[in-house]
């Protein structure tokens, strides 16, 4: 009979993470592993799931002791050997749950927020085994969070090498369907609007590189709260220009490779992040690209293969940009680095090691 994981997410938004949940049990199908996913009634990864042909099961999730959410796991967890709970309420929620139940619990974490360290924050410690998003999040739990080095890993979010390929896609074509010039340099930025992402610093450094370089051409994919403000930014007021002649917000973006292949240079302007799929995805597409050493960022850095910024602030992202556009030989892009440590299979691998070492005895994963 083959391995069973019931995965946990209290967050009703829908970005990097809920892709990765989604990416991960559809890996880990193709691996034998029977796996279902609670969330709460109105989280956007429900219906997203469902059309996956994911089985789903809802529950409240209001706060880390809800009663009823933690008794509904309890009865969930009967019929699954694991438990694998991604965000901090259901983090909760399921680890008192588990307690008892004889089944094992595994705890991701995506984020690389720093955790609390209060001995009152315990919940992390009672997990089995803990799977970490990027190698800094890992280090950081193991110094902040007392957690033990052989309890925990980086496994970063695997990508899918057959669909991010730059030969796939007519490139003009695709820029005459979204209206984006032919004749620019386009400078793409990709993400859920959330302030974390900091898209308004993209707008600031776009603004700025088009006064002195104006064959550049802005655009921003993605959907979110930030939205709104990001459309005012460009659309300029009393004191500011309008941008909107060199600046496009696309919203959501359903195909993420048909976006990159438009692009000339990815710039991902984030202030936190773990290792951003975006930037992933548009090395192995070999977009020339700019990021800051933020979170796990930097395990994506390999023989200058993107320009890395010491800090993710509009002084130091116009330098790494202006460097690109008058240097583009400055970086030497290795999509091989990509395909061979961040694959969707090698991702798998990795997990169903773990899922098998924690149901087996004496586990110690290296």
């Amino acid at each position: 009979m083959g391995i069973k994981v019931l995965h946990t997410e209290w967050s009703n938004g829908y970005g990097g993470q809920e892709i990765r949940i989604l990416s991960e049990i559809q890996v880990m199908r193709n691996l034998g592993v029977e796996s279902a996913l609670a969330c709460r009634e109105n989280a956007q990864i429900l219906n997203k799931a469902q059309n996956l042909g994911i089985k789903t099961f809802t529950l409240p999730f209001k706060r880390k002791t809800d009663i009823l959410s933690i008794w509904g796991l309890k009865q969930l967890l009967k019929h699954y050997d694991i438990l694998n709970t991604h965000s901090g309420i259901d983090t909760w929620c399921g680890g008192l749950a588990s307690i008892g139940s004889g089944k094992k619990f595994i705890r991701t974490r995506h984020l690389s927020t720093p955790i609390h360290p209060s001995r009152l924050n315990f919940i992390n410690n009672l997990a089995d085994f803990i799977i970490t998003t990027g190698e800094s999040v890992r280090e950081a739990m193991i110094r902040d969070n007392r957690i033990k080095p052989e309890k925990i890993t980086s496994i970063p979010t695997g990508i899918d090498i057959g669909i991010f390929q730059k030969d796939l896609y007519d490139k003009e074509s695709l820029k005459e369907h979204y209206k984006i010039p032919k004749n620019k340099i386009i400078i793409g930025n990709l993400g859920v609007m959330r302030y974390a992402k900091r898209q308004d610093i993209f707008i600031q450094v776009a603004k700025e590189i088009h006064k002195k370089y104006p064959n550049t051409y802005f655009i921003i994919g993605g959907s979110g709260d930030s939205f709104p403000h990001l459309e005012g930014l460009i659309q300029g007021g009393e004191r500011e220009e309008n941008a909107e002649d060199y600046i496009k917000l696309l919203g959501h973006i359903e195909k993420p490779a048909e976006f990159l292949s438009m692009l000339d240079i990815f710039l991902l302007t984030s202030e936190k992040e773990g290792v951003p799929q975006s930037l992933m995805q548009a090395l192995l597409m070999e977009i020339p690209s700019v990021a800051a050493d933020v979170g796990s960022i930097k395990d994506l850095y390999h023989n200058n293969n993107f320009l890395l910024t010491p800090k993710p602030t509009l002084e130091e992202f116009l330098k790494a940009l202006k460097t690109l556009l008058e240097h583009p030989s400055c970086i030497e892009i290795n999509p091989y680095f990509i395909i061979g440590k961040f694959s969707s299979e090698a991702m798998g691998r990795k997990i169903l090691a773990i899922y098998e070492g924690v149901l087996g005895e004496n586990f110690a994963y290296s």
